[in-house]
């Protein structure tokens, strides 16, 4: 199974990502949107996962999530990865406050603990909206920088759970089932 880690978004918060990102959506963009209701941040990818490991995942995330507190980030900016002129993920920003790294980081060394490889990259806390069609040639997204940079849009998540996410990956692009959710402290 091909598994995440990674916070769900509540409906009225993915209903106004897609409302505020309608613009690039009619723009006509070589672009799979990715449907509202698979709308996350992911944290951590695990990758392919044996069935008889999911448990010990679980309580890995289980115990990150006992000692650690509920918080709430921004959400905020539009761009893209690699780059905006031939970009292969259209995103929102989410802001990485301090406990959201340290929550991050506190994943990595539990997941460590029972044989997960650190990540590599840097953190960028995003949602992605859409991936990039790879038949999208020079100029197909020409002024995609104007109408992102047009596009207001801020909000604010709280975060009280983290979920273990299994990813379906099909030709009509992927789709995610929540396996388990860890509650975060209360306050």
């Amino acid at each position: 199974m091909r598994l995440f880690i990674g916070i769900s978004l509540p409906k009225t918060l993915r209903t106004r990502i897609q409302r505020a990102a309608r613009v690039m959506r009619d723009a006509e963009l070589p672009v799979r949107w990715i449907d509202p209701d698979h709308f996350h941040i992911a944290l951590k990818t695990l990758g392919d996962v044996r069935r008889e490991k999911v448990e010990a995942v679980e309580q890995a995330i289980g115990r990150v999530a006992a000692e650690t507190t509920a918080f709430s980030t921004g959400l905020s900016g539009f761009g893209a990865f690699p780059t905006i002129r031939r970009p292969s993920v259209i995103w929102l920003g989410v802001g990485a406050n301090a406990e959201l790294r340290c929550l991050k980081q506190d994943l990595e060394w539990a997941l460590g603990d029972i044989g997960f490889g650190a990540e590599t990259r840097a953190f960028h806390p995003h949602v992605t909206l859409g991936r990039a069609d790879e038949a999208g040639g020079a100029g197909a997204f020409r002024g995609l920088d104007t109408i992102m940079a047009e596009l207001d849009f801020e909000d604010e998540l709280k975060v009280h759970t983290l979920d273990l996410m299994r990813s379906h990956v099909s030709r009509d692009g992927a789709h995610y089932t929540v396996l388990s959710t860890a509650k975060l402290a209360s306050t």
